[in-house]
């Protein structure tokens, strides 16, 4: 038996990492060809996390978009469940679709279509990277994700970083997750810069799947002062881990159906940080005043009856809602027959004003500043 490098002893052991690089790198090759539908075509000779080579080989004059994003707190959840649970199910699959739709989202708001995925999962030590079931089912999630989005994953980066990454107790060790969406714009006249926003316009709301991965932080902290903690019950059966750990809806086939459409977007809206408070999200004053909305997930209704308060709750999580289209009153019944067709749930739930930047949820009838304050 070989003994371990004196970089192995220092906290690196390259050993118990190469197994998790080569099980995303087998993700990676099946989805070269994804891009393609967008005239986006991977050099499948450079394979590897030194980079991703690429090119356009479409005639529309184009724009590129790039977004970076973290996952956030919510593997530590399935950290959790993964020793807790007694499933036997490490929910690494859904992971890898929430870390990846954090950034496609966020880019699809440009009205820019994703087409390469470069990923971080940066770990405590590497030990974490050795449990092969884990890996492949984070790396079967990023494949999910990446034939859903149209997108390509060429390249990724898996470091141990034993002197900066540490998980709260009693989670073993959790990595942080985080990674790079390049899309594109074509034709370029697509993008959507949210300047066309203005009072009398239609504010639509696209249900979520659930939490998907806002407000994580808080759930864990309520989580762990209950007596069952992530095995608490839900009203729907599902234990409050399983209902946190549902995936993160992604939206892209949805804003691609309205581009493609040529429908008048005025702006885009990822229902991500500060809840419905971020429907204010525009710099310039405006009122956007909500006045209907659908369901609110099972999990959001749960943290309110256990003493978070509704405003708290308006701020921190999505509430139903994951996405926003606001284009003019006389696109909206387009706008939810586009939807509907698309497979989604589209409702009008408000207009914007002239007045206060500030968001006014009739429902409730509460008014919410806007984020940050």
């Amino acid at each position: 038996m070989k003994s371990a490098s004196a970089y192995a002893k220092a906290g690196v052991d390259y050993t118990k990492i190469e197994p998790f690089k080569h099980a995303m790198i087998a993700a990676g090759k099946k989805t070269l060809t994804f891009p393609n539908k967008r005239d986006v075509y991977i050099n499948s000779d450079v394979l590897h996390s030194h980079g991703g080579v690429f090119e356009y080989r479409g005639k529309e004059k184009h724009l590129w978009c790039n977004t970076q994003e973290g996952l956030g707190n919510k593997n530590w959840i399935a950290e959790w469940m993964y020793q807790n649970a007694g499933t036997g199910k490490t929910y690494y699959e859904g992971i890898g679709v929430d870390a990846a739709l954090m950034a496609v989202n966020d880019v699809i708001a440009q009205g820019a279509m994703p087409v390469v995925y470069t990923d971080e999962v940066a770990a405590g030590d590497s030990e974490w990277f050795a449990d092969e079931k884990r890996a492949n089912d984070l790396a079967s999630g990023f494949l999910k994700v990446c034939k859903e989005a149209g997108m390509a994953l060429p390249a990724g980066e898996s470091p141990a970083l034993k002197y900066l990454v540490k998980a709260e107790p009693p989670v073993k060790s959790a990595p942080s997750l985080s990674g790079c969406v390049t899309a594109i714009i074509a034709p370029a006249s697509r993008l959507v810069t949210g300047t066309k926003l203005q009072p009398g316009d239609a504010i639509i709301g696209v249900t979520s799947s659930g939490i998907h991965a806002n407000g994580i932080s808080l759930v864990i902290k309520k989580a762990l002062e209950l007596p069952e903690k992530f095995l608490t019950k839900l009203s729907n059966g599902n234990t409050l881990g399983e209902e946190t750990l549902i995936p993160t809806r992604s939206y892209v086939a949805l804003i691609e159906a309205l581009l493609d459409a040529d429908v008048d977007i005025h702006a885009l809206l990822p229902g991500t940080g500060s809840g419905v408070a971020k429907i204010a999200f525009d710099s310039r004053p405006a009122t956007y005043r909500i006045h209907g909305w659908g369901e609110v997930p099972p999990l959001m209704q749960f943290m309110q009856s256990i003493g978070v308060s509704l405003v708290d709750c308006l701020k921190s999580f999505n509430w139903g809602m994951g996405y926003y289209v606001l284009v003019p009153q006389s696109e909206v019944q387009r706008v939810l027959a586009l939807g509907k067709k698309a497979g989604y749930e589209l409702l009008q739930v408000g207009v914007v004003e002239e007045g206060e930047r500030q968001v006014i949820f009739e429902p409730e009838n509460i008014v919410l500043p806007p984020p940050g304050e």
